[in-house]
């Protein structure tokens, strides 16, 4: 029997429990996968809380990678033994075994970890679509990524770099701006100590930045507009302090006819010629070496309790896996 991560309420930590689940067979179209490496995210927390409302019970989780045991009639393309990875709109991957559609999983080249896909196909490819889709950053552009030592902030800010942008990065502690430097921030501001938005003119010289990324949502929203040049863009694409505060649109004129964008990933990949495109070009950056995933914690699958309390608190760097 597979042992899986449930909730049958929304809450805290504490509603998630380890129960035994049986995926049964593939339907057709799918595949079963046994998870080698399940990837945490914060949209975890947004379900697990009820943010993001779903049916209940439920699973949780977005991304892993694994190994497919089973195949459903009318899968082409993969056989029985294939390493591969996905990240799926519906959670669920918190788990041992998962029957998913086949459209949705990726192969994986063997310069690329089972770990490391386990954080890239949620994480890395939302780096990909924020710097090559919603904005296509270009070599000298200045950008403010917020949570710039967290999963998908690591990745964002050394993928900027490799693109020849200037990245300022925002973190929660004095003691992640080492690892933020390391990473591909240019200039390192600690939330708290620091005022964003005066940090980011006095950095550019007044001029302000192309493109603010902001994660954090309620608390940062209205200072990260603050720091956009004139026909800046706003990419707000999390709520880790909750959802950001309605606004008038004349806000955006008032401040330099800027640009504001709610993306999500599941849109930009919705298509399988798109998913399959990110996914490649996220693990070529990898296989050249010009994208190095920190993996700061790994928990047991029966502990993921623990990790989001972790991940709440702002104790994590970096990306965090669940090991089945």
């Amino acid at each position: 029997m597979s042992k899986a991560i449930r909730l049958h309420t929304t809450g805290g930590p504490e509603v998630l429990r380890l129960e035994d689940l049986d995926p049964g067979a593939p339907a057709p179209g799918e595949v079963q996968l046994r998870h080698t490496a399940i990837g945490l995210n914060y949209i975890d927390v947004y379900d697990r809380t009820g943010l993001y409302p779903m049916p209940l019970p439920a699973g949780l989780g977005r991304e892993a990678a694994g190994v497919v045991t089973a195949l459903g009639r009318r899968v082409r393309g993969l056989r029985v033994g294939d390493r591969v990875a996905y990240v799926h709109s519906q959670p669920g991957s918190y788990c041992e075994l998962r029957n998913l559609p086949a459209e949705r999983v990726v192969k994986l080249p063997r310069a690329v970890g089972d770990e490391q896909a386990a954080v890239l196909m949620l994480k890395g490819l939302t780096a990909h679509y924020l710097l090559r889709r919603t904005v296509r950053v270009q070599r000298g552009d200045w950008l403010l990524v917020h949570a710039a030592a967290g999963g998908v902030g690591l990745i964002l800010c050394q993928w900027a770099r490799a693109l020849g942008a200037r990245v300022i990065g925002v973190v929660g502690s004095e003691g992640k701006v080492a690892v933020a430097r390391r990473n591909g921030c240019r200039q390192v501001l600690v939330m708290g100590r620091d005022p964003i938005a005066a940090g980011v003119k006095r950095i550019t010289r007044g001029a302000g930045v192309r493109v603010v990324y902001d994660s954090v949502g309620k608390d940062t929203f209205m200072e990260s507009l603050d720091c956009l040049a004139p026909l800046g863009t706003m990419v707000s694409y999390g709520n880790a302090s909750g959802p950001p505060p309605a606004i008038s649109p004349l806000e955006l004129a008032r401040r330099g006819s800027l640009f504001l964008t709610r993306p999500s990933l599941f849109t930009y990949i919705a298509r399988r010629a798109d998913l399959e495109s990110a996914a490649r070009e996220t693990f070529r950056m990898v296989a050249s070496g010009k994208l190095k995933l920190t993996i700061g914690q790994r928990y047991a699958l029966a502990d993921a309790a623990a990790a989001h309390r972790d991940l709440e608190a702002r104790r994590t760097v970096g990306a965090t896996v669940l090991l089945p």
